[in-house]
């Protein structure tokens, strides 16, 4: 009989050669065909499989479904998409929260708040990449075009975060660090983009890899933010 899962957390051939090992032991498959770009598993076996089976050999990393309804499994991608990008929002909540704080406290300008902004959202970004250092340099390097070719880059990118970060919430060379915030973003922009449109299933290391933060338009989103509010900005300076 041929069953078939809806398998997500797969993020590259590593991952599906992996799943389809780890499915391939249990006892009762006879074979399994395992499809990255579609998140799902054909499994052929004499009797079914308990789902719990699969879910064991498999671990925590993915979450395992049995052959949903196309309108549940819509509904079902849907809901662990909002959830995996939740952090992301009650992120840019706390961001705004505190710009809007700083904002009254000091009563700033709309110009003065977008610095507020801008530097609470590298220093909030760059710590979340601390969490899990040693992992950020390998899942930075999948999308962004520089880290590709430089491993040291993608090693530095955080702290290069941080400090844009203080320069914007201590007005610090305001220029330089604009020019330097369109620069590194466009570049990871672009990495992004293409990511989305080739519909590559990696995890966006926006927020390290502590939190699993799927690659979505949510990430061009923010990016395209910051290099709107830097572009305004850097145009002010000039003129």
């Amino acid at each position: 009989m041929q069953q078939r899962y809806y398998i997500l957390g797969m993020t590259c051939e590593n991952c599906r050669k992996s799943v389809h090992e780890k499915i391939n032991s249990l006892k009762k498959v006879n074979s399994v065909s395992v499809f990255l770009d579609k998140e799902e598993a054909l499994v052929q076996s004499e009797t079914e499989i308990e789902v719990n089976e699969i879910r064991q050999v498999l671990g925590a990393k993915y979450t395992l479904r049995k052959a949903p309804i196309k309108s549940s499994l819509a509904n079902s991608k849907f809901q662990n998409k909002w959830k995996s990008l939740f952090p992301l929002f009650l992120i840019f909540v706390y961001i705004i929260s505190g710009t809007l704080f700083l904002r009254s406290i000091m009563d700033a300008s709309v110009q003065e708040s977008m610095h507020f902004f801008m530097g609470l959202f590298f220093v909030t970004f760059s710590f979340f990449k601390y969490l899990d250092y040693s992992g950020f340099p390998r899942s930075f390097s999948l999308y962004d075009p520089l880290a590709k070719r430089s491993m040291t880059y993608a090693k530095i990118y955080p702290f290069i975060e941080t400090a844009l970060g203080i320069a914007f919430l201590l007005e610090w060379k305001l220029p330089i660090v604009l020019i330097i915030t369109l620069s590194i973003l466009s570049i990871t922009t672009f990495g992004v983009l293409q990511a989305i449109l080739k519909k590559s299933i990696i995890e966006c290391a926006c927020l390290g890899t502590a939190l699993k933060l799927p690659m979505t338009e949510a990430t061009l989103i923010e990016n395209g933010i910051m290099i709107s509010m830097a572009c305004i900005l850097l145009v002010g300076y000039i003129i």
